[in-house]
């Protein structure tokens, strides 16, 4: 006869131990989200000496001081930024203008299209609905340009932190070996080694991809804005600069700047609109079978299901900001990964 099995509820039972590790983890998520944007601003700092770094080795290996080299550096990028400023921004802030007076043209144009069915739609409601529609598609699309200029006006009041991260970044470039020695010294003497070697690689890695992502956004920017120009599409240097910023975000980024490009497209003309998306269908295609094999030869790419999950998650956290750091900061997380597997192996 089988033992009866007991009807006494089963205990269980939580170490002190491993209580005390899981309210230290809690905390430290807590505090690492509440200390979030030093966090993204160190981030950035990490990327521009990323950027940077191979020009300040060339230096030294030409007798040439490493922080003359990030002055001049700095100097030169906020020469050129002034200058494009200057250039750019009265352009662009005309052509959004432009945009949304040809959007609300063409969202009033085809509200009049349908006047020859005022009798049926006063029945059904069918243009009231319409307009209401449209009205609010007016009001979202001047919601995201207002958006974005209030997005312009904290950059620009952010002036604080820019600093910092021109400072660290400065930092970590001109006293690299100082920077590292002492993160190395954090650990206990048995792992410097392996971490200043770690440290290395994240570094190596995460500069090639953001060199080469930014000459992709730079090509690819040109030759949208070069196609828009030849379309005959308006607002062409406005639509470039956002190919080329989106070209930042992987996968998703090429979508997301074709929408404004087809929307303006086929409010003018849907041979128009077509066209466009002809055009940024060509300029994806030769981006990904001859741009990237070429530009990012020397960058490890990522997986493409981890790069979406930590694009989402980014977005999830920090926004637009969030998704443009959501690929660096998965790269080092790549990096420790591999390491730790190949260990094991």
């Amino acid at each position: 006869m089988p033992p009866r099995m007991s009807d006494a509820p089963h205990q269980i039972t939580v170490s002190t131990s491993t209580f005390v590790k899981a309210v230290l983890v809690v905390l430290a998520l807590g505090f690492i989200w509440f200390i979030r944007d030093v966090l993204a601003i160190l981030c950035v700092a990490v990327l521009l000496a990323a950027l940077i770094e191979p020009f300040a080795d060339w230096c030294s290996r030409h007798h040439v001081p490493r922080g003359l080299g990030v002055i001049a550096i700095y100097l030169v990028f906020g020469g050129v930024l002034s200058m494009a400023a200057v250039l750019l921004i009265p352009v662009v802030i005309a052509q959004s203008t432009t945009l949304i007076n040809n959007l609300t043209e063409a969202s009033s144009g085809l509200t009049s299209s349908f006047a020859e069915l005022k009798a049926l739609s006063t029945h059904y409601g069918l243009t009231d609905n319409l307009r209401s529609g449209l009205e609010s598609v007016q009001q979202a699309v001047a919601g995201s340009v207002a958006g974005i200029f209030s997005t312009l006006r904290g950059v620009i009041g952010g002036v604080a932190a820019l600093f910092l991260v021109l400072v660290l970044a400065s930092y970590m470039v001109i006293e690299e070996d100082v920077a590292k020695r002492y993160f190395k010294d954090l650990a206990p003497v048995e792992y410097q080694p392996y971490l200043t070697a770690l440290f290395t690689k994240m570094q190596h890695r995460i500069g090639s991809w953001l060199r080469g992502q930014l000459l992709l956004g730079l090509i690819v920017g040109t030759a949208i804005f070069i196609g828009l120009s030849v379309i005959g599409v308006e607002n062409a240097l406005l639509l470039g600069l956002i190919a080329a910023l989106f070209e930042m975000v992987p996968y998703v980024g090429p979508v997301l700047s074709l929408a404004p490009a087809a929307l303006v497209g086929f409010a003018h003309d849907p041979v128009q609109g077509l066209m466009v998306v002809a055009l940024y269908l060509v300029v994806q295609q030769v981006e990904n079978n001859i741009l990237v094999p070429k530009v990012m030869q020397k960058a490890t790419g990522l997986n493409p299901v981890f790069s979406i999950v930590a694009l989402l998650i980014g977005m999830k956290l920090g926004g637009f900001v969030g998704a443009l750091l959501s690929i660096p900061v998965a790269t080092m997380a790549s990096v420790v990964l591999e390491d730790l597997f190949a260990q094991r192996a």
